[in-house]
């Protein structure tokens, strides 16, 4: 836990300050403050286990999940395991939610896709070509001042791929908040290939890498 919190250690999700990772290796005792051992959580702990155990779908899942990491750990890249965990499923539709300036990326991945035997659909953000005026976004938040730009529309985007049957959605750089209603409006279960980030070259983690150079200025407090 960072030193200086105003928090009850009991009380605050903190795994991310976790040195520890007992629940990984059970090696050693769990601190005190590990959501595996506080008592308001055990109903919910058995509760998750029984979905994984009842829920048929949720089992495939989790299943199948593991059965791409396990035999392929380290060795297939994030576009072999979508791939993989497809077909683990028995998934053939794959739903592609991309953003437009992605779109050459999502053409060679919609490729591998048919290549693998599975039947990609795609949707670009921009699709409807709704103004940003319309849905009221004022002129100082357009990108292109003065001019005709359409807004993305992810909710289209998922109601599109929900009309096709998609079994499976991933998305292709979707700006955040628009990747956030898109997954509110999927009716498939969702996975991500690309996550945008313009400055880092889509690694967003990048910035993390280099808080303590770089990007020094993401743990200036206010």
């Amino acid at each position: 836990m960072k030193d200086g919190m105003n928090m009850s250690e009991k009380d605050l999700l903190s795994c991310a300050y976790c040195s520890i990772k007992t629940c990984s290796h059970r090696k050693s005792d769990f601190p005190e403050a590990c959501p595996t051992i506080n008592e308001d959580n055990q109903k919910i702990i058995a509760d998750c286990k029984r979905i994984y155990l009842d829920s048929e779908e949720d089992k495939k899942m989790i299943l199948s999940a593991a059965k791409t990491e396990g035999l392929h750990y380290s060795e297939y890249t994030r576009v072999e395991e979508i791939v993989d965990f497809a077909k683990n499923m028995g998934f053939q539709k794959i739903g592609v939610a991309t953003c437009l300036g992605l779109i050459r990326e999502s053409n060679v991945f919609c490729k591998i896709l048919q290549a693998k035997g599975l039947i990609p659909y795609s949707v670009v953000c921009k699709v409807g070509a709704i103004d940003k005026s319309e849905l009221g976004i004022k002129e100082e938040f357009r990108v292109r001042k003065g001019i005709y730009e359409s807004s993305c529309n992810p909710i289209l985007q998922a109601k599109l791929l929900n009309n096709a049957g998609t079994e499976l959605n991933v998305v292709v750089g979707l700006c955040v908040g628009h990747d956030s209603l898109f997954i509110k409006y999927s009716d498939a279960i969702v996975t991500t290939l690309v996550t945008k980030d313009r400055v880092l070259g889509h690694n967003p983690a990048a910035a993390l890498y280099t808080s303590g150079s770089y990007y020094r200025r993401l743990l200036k407090e206010e």
